[in-house]
C-alpha cells in the first residue's frame, strides 16, 4: 500500500528495544514536528476549508500522540529528552521543489509530509511485530495504522489541489528519492535513524 522501495530490515526493531528511552524520546518529538507542520500547512494553505478541517484533525492527533508517548516515558521512569535534529527528514527537505509555482511547492509539501507519514508507518509496522515488549508493540500496531490514515490524508489533498503537478508521476519521483536515500537509515535508535 506504501510503496516505498525498501524495507525496513526488521533488525533495526533490536537497535531500537536496546535503548528504549531514546527511540521514546526521538518518537515524542517526531510526533510533535508532524502536529507543527500540519499547522504550518494550515497557515499557509487556509483557503483550502476541507484541508483546515482535516490537518487540524491531524495536528491534535498528533499531539495526543506525543502526549500518549510521554506518558509511557514518564511511567517507566525515563526522561523526555531534548529536541532531536532528524537527519532523515533534512534529507528529504533537500527534494523538495524550490523554483516552481505556489501550487507546485504547496503540492510538494502534502507529498513530503505524506512520505514522512509512509516511513513512519512502516517503522511502526516493524516495531509492533518484532519488539518483545508487548505493551509497546501494541501501541505500535495502533500508531502504525493512525499513520496510514494521515499518509493517505496527505496524498489525496495532494491530489485534490493539485493545479500544475502531475501528483502520481511527481509521488514516484518522491518513492524513488526515498528509496535512495533510506539505504543510510535504520541504523540507529530513532525513528527514522
Amino acid at each position: 500500500m506504501l510503496g516505498l522501495k525498501l524495507l525496513t530490515d526488521p533488525r533495526w526493531a533490536n537497535i531500537a528495544e536496546g535503548n528504549l528511552e531514546e527511540i521514546l524520546t526521538d518518537h515524542a518529538w517526531c510526533e510533535q514536528k508532524a502536529a507543527t507542520n500540519a499547522i504550518t500547512l494550515i497557515t499557509y494553505n487556509s483557503e483550502h476549508e476541507d484541508l483546515v478541517t482535516q490537518l487540524t484533525e491531524i495536528a491534535v492527533e498528533e499531539m495526543q500522540h506525543f502526549q500518549m508517548v510521554h506518558n509511557i516515558i514518564k511511567e517507566r521512569g525515563y526522561t523526555l529528552g531534548r529536541e532531536r535534529r532528524d537527519d532523515y527528514v533534512g534529507q528529504l527537505l533537500k527534494f523538495l521543489k524550490k523554483d516552481g509555482s505556489r501550487n507546485e511547492s504547496f503540492i510538494d509539501r502534502l507529498l513530503l509530509a505524506a512520505m514522512i507519514e509512509a516511513r513512519s508507518c512502516e517503522r511502526f509496522r516493524v516495531l509492533s511485530e518484532n519488539i518483545k515488549d508487548e505493551e509497546l508493540a501494541k501501541f505500535y500496531r495502533e500508531l502504525m495504522i493512525s499513520e496510514a490514515g494521515h499518509y493517505m490524508t496527505f496524498l489525496k489533498l495532494a491530489k485534490k489541489y493539485s493545479t500544475d503537478v502531475d501528483v502520481d508521476k511527481r509521488w514516484k519521483q518522491w518513492l524513488d528519492y526515498e528509496g535512495e536515500i533510506i539505504t543510510n537509515y535504520g541504523k540507529k535508535e530513532t525513528i527514522h535513524g
